[in-house]
């Protein structure tokens, strides 16, 4: 397992202020400060990589601090970095429930929903009476395999274990996104298309950066030279990689056809 100690000093400092920032908005006390995804599983590009954090507190945060946390994550979420963020209380981890409640998740892929909301004086993203989130499965799946406490008590003693029923449904979740939006994000869609069939052929848990190595190997020679051009284009050594969609649509149809075999087994 990684510590957090190893991360880039940039990145460590980074945090280390967003989290300075959040004790003294949160008024509830925080039980725990918890890092998922790339930076976790030392996949992390600076140029395009989230730092994926889940918060969990004591007791649920009320709306002026939600308010207070949107201010700052629209302000300081992609300088440099960009920050997915979800908060939680105990009550919602105390027995798994799917799709997961939460208090607050902020995104950049949520940005724009939150920058209409303040210029209205609206609270729509603010609002998680009666919300959930399905992609909670996967964070707190990766969390408890590889996941990192930054601060607080240990995973295993504050986050429930995902059937992995639930998980596979997060995931495939996802994975239909990118088999629609391959061609408007190739290289997001190519690694998680990997992920997920890796997945489903041999239990792995793994970051796009892995998936793609082990792509590159495992997948049909004819399709090597696309994930290669998708990895170097996710770790920052291929800027501006162009990608041909005949190309796209071949791997995208083999992984799918695969995928589709492998859930008919299970």
């Amino acid at each position: 397992m990684n510590e957090s100690n190893e991360f880039p000093v940039e990145v460590k400092n980074f945090i280390d202020s967003l989290l300075t920032v959040m004790r003294r908005q949160v008024e509830a006390p925080i039980i725990g400060v918890y890092l998922h995804g790339s930076l976790a599983m030392g996949g992390f590009n600076p140029a395009r990589s989230d730092i994926d954090l889940l918060v969990v507190t004591e007791t649920p945060i009320g709306m002026e601090t939600k308010k207070k946390l949107a201010v700052f994550f629209l302000e300081h979420s992609g300088s440099p970095y960009p920050v997915e963020i979800s908060v939680l209380n105990l009550a919602q981890l105390e027995e798994w429930k799917f799709p997961t409640p939460y208090d607050f998740h902020f995104s950049e892929y949520w940005r724009e929903r939150f920058e209409q909301d303040a210029a209205e004086g609206a609270t729509t993203c603010l609002d998680t009476e009666g919300k959930s989130d399905i992609d909670l499965a996967a964070h707190f799946t990766i969390l408890n395999h590889r996941g990192i406490c930054l601060e607080g008590r240990p995973i295993e003693e504050v986050f429930p274990v995902v059937p992995k029923a639930d998980y596979l449904t997060a995931i495939l979740d996802d994975y239909e996104d990118c088999l629609q939006k391959i061609f408007q994000d190739p290289v997001y869609s190519i690694l998680n298309l990997i992920r997920v069939y890796w997945y489903l052929k041999e239990g792995k848990i793994s970051s796009k950066q892995e998936a793609g190595e082990w792509g590159i190997w495992h997948l049909p020679e004819e399709f090597s030279p696309i994930v290669v051009v998708a990895l170097k284009a996710y770790v920052g050594e291929e800027l501006g990689a162009v990608f041909d969609k005949a190309a796209l649509t071949q791997i995208k149809d083999y992984i799918h056809s695969e995928v589709k075999h492998l859930l008919l087994k299970r």
